[in-house]
């Protein structure tokens, strides 16, 4: 099969188109040739060995959002056969391969693909969707709140202010100007350019701030008794000291494969309540674009690999 390996860590340069014998599913394992594979800022920053530590030595195949077909089932597997469209978020945050023409999977990180989800939506929908699904869960949004969701246009940032919406907060989001009638379009109520204004010292009497770039100077926008969730890395101790003397809860996390989480999201998508904002689909090949273009930290949506 192809697959896009790294030997080592670095910059986008390191990842070379190979090929690689297919790998053999396990126990309650499936085999599936891969359709699409979306990528998302983690893998950029795994390439790079911001997050080494989760992984031992190389080489490495980086990608964890797959789309595609099942091939062959293993041991214990009874919810598939070879044939169904599948597609999820296997492994993370260990190595999934997603990368490649074929991914080894645990049957029970994915599901069904219904005919009417391509495979490019639901490739780019497993890790943000999920992402901005449990942050919400977890800070308990609910109607009537005031949420500020960062990088409102990216990948989990257009989910989020779409699931915030759907629970009836009042959502402001920052991006940039030439964002901002995108995220009217997708329900915020206050649109936020980051590059005019300190969004720190502009924005008052939040109830939930989602935050994606450690922006942690947002704590100030909290009002007492509110929450900060953020998923761009750890939660610092500097900031939960901070939380704590605000009378705010800092919470962080780490996205987890959820099968019924993703069952949730597609209920939304086939309700016609969520849409998934597609950038750019490349060829697999050109995957190392996909990386620049995300570490630039302004693409609107999500840029997905096709195979």
């Amino acid at each position: 099969m192809r697959a896009i390996q790294a030997k080592s860590y670095g910059g986008p340069e390191v990842l070379e188109l190979v090929d690689l014998p297919v790998p053999v599913p396990g126990p309650d394992e499936v085999l599936v040739r891969v359709v699409a594979a979306g990528t998302n800022p983690v893998d950029w920053k795994a390439r790079a060995g911001y997050v080494s530590d989760w992984f031992g030595g190389g080489p490495y195949i980086w990608g964890w959002d797959v789309s595609g077909v099942v091939e062959s089932v293993g041991a214990g597997v009874t919810g598939f056969q070879p044939g169904d469209a599948v597609f999820g978020m296997p492994r993370f945050p260990a190595l999934a391969g997603g990368y490649a023409e074929y991914v080894a999977a645990p049957a029970a990180h994915l599901i069904q693909k219904p005919d009417h989800l391509d495979h490019v939506r639901a490739a780019a929908l497993p890790l943000a969707g999920l992402t901005a699904l449990q942050i919400l869960d977890l800070a308990g949004v609910r109607a009537g709140q005031r949420v500020l969701v960062t990088a409102a246009a990216g990948g989990v940032g257009h989910l989020a202010v779409q699931l915030a919406k759907e629970r009836g907060a009042h959502v402001l989001g920052t991006a940039r100007a030439a964002n901002h009638d995108f995220l009217r379009g997708l329900g915020v109520d206050e649109p936020i350019d980051y590059t005019a204004v300190d969004v720190a010292g502009a924005v008052p009497d939040v109830d939930v701030v989602l935050d994606s770039v450690g922006a942690h100077d947002l704590l100030r926008t909290v009002r007492p008794g509110g929450t900060m969730v953020t998923f761009s890395s750890g939660l610092p101790d500097t900031l939960k000291t901070a939380a704590d003397a605000a009378g705010v809860q800092a919470l962080g996390h780490l996205v987890r494969p959820d099968a019924a989480g993703l069952a949730r999201l597609l209920d939304l998508y086939e309700a016609g309540r969520l849409r998934v904002e597609i950038a750019r689909v490349l060829p697999l090949a050109e995957v190392a674009t996909a990386h620049e273009l995300l570490a630039t930290t302004r693409t609107r949506g999500k840029i997905v690999l096709s195979l």
